[in-house]
């Protein structure tokens, strides 16, 4: 029995051992971190330092006439349901028209965004430009990265980065706990990992889905605007959207950079506040926060290819798609977080949860179908079939 403990002992300790020296030597010991936590989650606010994103002067969404009087259809509460979400969010003509919550969330709960912040830096990048910070969207990123001045890094322009066709070789995997995303998820040097990467196609040619591309631009946002992106987006967004509550971002050390790609924690009320913004054309409260052409031009298929085909559902930050004939855009999450907008029908959609379907339908996550087609018919929109 001794002997069966000891060789259960190597067995056991043996690949542990291993694994110690690989992390201690390679430097990589964000791997304790990515190995105790395992998967990613909607609160994972409290593992990582933040950056507060100040409000001021709130201003609660007016309730629509018909509020909560509508039950949701069946099949929408499935999907919902099946999926854990902890959010469903539907305004019309710029009033609450229904909300619903699970696990004790509220419509001041916190809960990560993931790749929703990709579209918020989109909007910050855009009002940079109108401020003239950032002189063009075909602007070098050399001129505010010193590590993209030379070599092929120094065609990769603004427009590419927010095309997501930077050319470059980040490795989008989130399953490999080797990846550089989940380096830059665990880790403590974003600048590191975002400016090491290298160029090995044409940029501006195809469509590759790269969060090192969003921290670019955020790295990019800093040096032209002087502050962090959390207090630019304080300033320049959040303020001026009147959300209620203020907003947090995950840093990669305390006093380090905003995980830009995502880690904006916010609630259902106030993520369909930037839904607003582009439904009208970047203006809220009267006031133009970024330029109508801007926005046009980020809902608008980027001229690149994918799969050897024209790209037609990725804007600059934003994903676009069809419904019942309408045009849609929305900002997308990796555990199906949504801020989906149907500026025909003045319609935003707002679904935050643990979970989404791993199936497609036509190209795009097969849970958003149902969000649209649910939320047509609490307003009362005909469907097609």
């Amino acid at each position: 029995m001794k002997k069966l403990l000891k060789v259960l002992a190597w067995i056991i300790g043996l690949p542990l051992l291993i694994l110690n020296i690989y992390i201690l030597f390679s430097g990589k010991t964000y791997l304790y971190k990515a190995l105790t936590y395992n998967f990613v989650d909607i609160t994972d606010n409290d593992l990582f330092h933040q950056r507060k994103i100040e409000t001021a002067n709130g201003i609660e969404w007016p309730l629509h006439q018909q509020y909560n009087k509508m039950n949701a259809p069946d099949y929408l509460l499935k999907m919902l349901e099946d999926n854990k979400s902890v959010a469903y969010l539907v305004i019309k003509n710029d009033s609450l028209l229904f909300e619903k919550y699970w696990e004790g969330f509220s419509d001041k709960s916190l809960s990560n965004s993931f790749s929703m912040a990709k579209s918020i830096v989109g909007v910050l990048v855009g009002i940079a430009v109108d401020e003239g910070k950032i002189k063009s969207l075909d602007q070098s990123v050399g001129d505010f990265i010193p590590e993209f001045k030379s070599g092929d890094k120094r065609k990769i322009t603004i427009r590419h980065l927010l095309m997501m066709a930077s050319g470059l070789d980040w490795d989008e995997a989130y399953a490999n706990p080797l990846s550089v995303t989940t380096e830059a998820y665990y880790g403590t040097d974003l600048y590191e990992l975002a400016t090491s990467q290298q160029v090995v196609s044409e940029p501006g040619k195809v469509f590759i889905y790269q969060s090192g591309s969003t921290e670019l631009l955020a790295l990019a946002l800093e040096k032209a605007t002087g502050v962090s992106l959390s207090n630019y987006a304080s300033e320049k967004l959040w303020k001026p959207l009147h959300a209620m509550n203020e907003a947090e971002w995950s840093l990669d050390t305390k006093m380090g950079r905003e995980k830009a790609y995502c880690c904006f924690y916010s609630n259902a009320r106030d993520f369909a506040r930037i839904g607003a913004l582009y439904m009208h054309d970047g203006l809220m409260y009267g006031k133009q926060i970024v330029s109508k052409d801007y926005v046009q031009m980020s809902t608008t298929p980027a001229p690149t290819m994918d799969e050897g085909e024209p790209n037609r559902f990725y804007g600059y930050h934003w994903w676009l798609r069809k419904f019942n004939e309408r045009r849609v855009f929305y900002m997308r999450g990796i555990l199906g977080q949504y801020v989906i907008v149907v500026p025909d029908e003045q319609l935003i959609i707002v679904r935050l949860g643990h979970e989404r379907p791993q199936q497609k339908v036509e190209g795009g996550p097969a849970d958003v179908p149902v969000f649209l087609k649910g939320a047509f018919e609490i307003a009362g929109i005909a469907v097609a079939d």
